[in-house]
């Protein structure tokens, strides 16, 4: 290609035809994962998952709350489980720390780290583009002072890509809200069962169950929304005392086995699929809304039992060859063996 050079001595290349790459066609029909492909294992394209709907926000939970219009939140750990709850239409996409339990094998939430909570935060972060997304801080990474909790949280938001964040705790972790909140980054409490703090509490047992401990849970409710909490999970709780803490608020509040009252409601994506075996124990709140684990190990077995009978691969699973190969590549190992 031939070259110019201009008055300050620079060499330029001189324009010349630039050679072009067949690229698949394109049609406006054709979905955008289908368009190109660059790998056989290329992940989904989350674009074809907004499907022109505005991104949930702060503004439009409050805009629902005010409408009392019921919030969806559901966990996701995965890019795969992310792309189904926003296609599904979750409002709010939760990176819970039950990611300890039901993906990493762990007996419980206090086990999981939070750079683990980071990873699963970034999986889910590339699926997602019109829910709301919070990712959970896990125990031991905001308790120790208001500026561990703010370290922790700017982490969430920076490596993890969340757009808030959630912690465990009431009127003791008020400080630390109003820490990571100034600092623009919004925070969702947690109060009620609080599962980090499960073997203070003696276990997972029912909250706000007497007097003393229902003004306790107002208490705390108040509290984390003083210090600028924009929503509230309770979890465990009677219905009826949900429902009275929920009208003192001027926030929302996410039940989890809380009954129908409060202003939206959450539950771990494993749960509700039935991803683990049957007789696996769920939580008295729990709805199973399908069969994960059936399905899949149908599925399973099926191509267990096809690959020991040779009917997998078939036909259609295979690439032509060319015959006049075939034969000149025998032909030439039969020659070397000669």
């Amino acid at each position: 290609m031939a070259a110019i050079t201009c008055t300050s001595g620079t060499s330029l290349l001189a324009r010349a035809p630039l050679r072009r790459t067949r690229l698949p066609s394109l049609t406006r029909k054709s979905p955008p994962w289908q368009q190109l492909r660059w790998s056989s294992h290329a992940p989904t394209s989350p674009s074809l998952l907004a499907r022109g709907q505005k991104p949930v926000t702060i503004q439009t939970l409050r805009k629902m709350y005010g409408e009392k219009s019921p919030i969806t939140m559901l966990t996701a750990h995965n890019f795969p489980s992310a792309l189904m709850a926003q296609e599904a239409g979750m409002d709010v996409i939760l990176v819970g720390d039950s990611l300890a339990m039901v993906s990493l094998g762990m007996s419980d939430t206090s086990e999981v780290t939070l750079d683990e909570m980071i990873v699963s935060a970034r999986a889910v972060s590339r699926a997602v583009t019109r829910s709301f997304t919070v990712g959970d801080l896990p125990m031991g990474s905001y308790e120790i002072n208001p500026e561990q909790a703010l370290a922790s949280a700017i982490r969430m938001v920076k490596e993890g890509r969340m757009q808030s964040v959630k912690l465990e705790g009431g009127a003791e972790m008020a400080p630390a809200i109003r820490k990571i909140t100034t600092a623009g980054i919004p925070v969702c409490a947690h109060i009620g069962l609080t599962p980090q703090r499960q073997h203070a509490l003696g276990g997972f047992r029912v909250q706000g169950n007497t007097l003393d401990k229902a003004m306790s849970l107002l208490a705390d409710a108040k509290a984390v929304q003083e210090a600028g909490a924009f929503a509230v999970v309770l979890e465990c709780v009677p219905p009826d005392i949900a429902e009275e803490v929920t009208g003192a608020l001027k926030i929302p509040t996410i039940g989890i086995g809380a009954g129908n009252k409060t202003s939206g409601q959450v539950l771990v994506q494993d749960d509700m699929l039935g991803v683990r075996p049957a007789d696996s124990f769920l939580p008295k709140f729990v709805k199973k809304y399908g069969s994960i684990w059936d399905a899949g190990l149908a599925a399973i077995k099926q191509y267990k039992d096809e690959v020991a009978d040779r009917s997998y691969p078939g036909p259609q699973h295979v690439y032509k060859g060319d015959a006049k190969v075939t034969a000149a590549f025998k032909a030439a190992i039969g020659a070397g063996e000669a």
